[in-house]
């Protein structure tokens, strides 16, 4: 078999020197490359998809956390020291210990407040549906009790 180059020229080629397609070798490689780069793409598209979901996780912690804080903010530690709710997913649960002695209340024009007042440090928990601790925090409150009936002067 005989082919023309550009120069004009003619060359023969021999069995040998005929290709037509692949070889084994090329192949071979090819489908290296081809596993190598997908095994790359599906580490980084697994790592994306762990992170996905602890951001997931954490906006969901987020989002519980002040619902917790809106809900503790209507609590008196004084009068409920200690107490549960369930908040559709998940349970809040508190207990609450005076870090302070009570004190009188100031009050203006008269000196004292009809209450005492303390400051309670509050464990609250946060648990799953299924029962399961999700995560806790602690907070500082203000309790109050009205203890005296204090009529004003005319």
């Amino acid at each position: 078999m005989q082919t023309r180059h550009r120069s004009g020229c003619s060359v023969k080629l021999g069995p040998r020197h005929q290709q037509r397609g692949f070889t084994l070798i090329e192949a071979i490689v090819s489908l290296v490359l081809i596993s190598t780069t997908g095994m790359a793409l599906f580490s980084w598209i697994n790592s994306n998809i762990i992170t996905l979901g602890r951001v997931q996780e954490s906006n969901a912690e987020n989002a519980a956390t002040l619902n917790a804080l809106e809900y503790m903010h209507n609590i008196n530690p004084m009068t409920s020291p200690q107490g549960q709710v369930d908040l559709g997913a998940y349970r809040i649960s508190w207990k609450a210990e005076a870090s302070t002695e009570l004190h009188d209340g100031a009050d203006y024009p008269y000196g004292i407040s009809p209450y005492q007042l303390g400051v309670y440090q509050t464990k609250v928990t946060l648990q799953k549906s299924d029962g399961q601790l999700w995560f806790a925090f602690s907070l500082q409150q203000v309790g109050f009790k009205r203890v005296r009936d204090i009529s004003q002067p005319l």
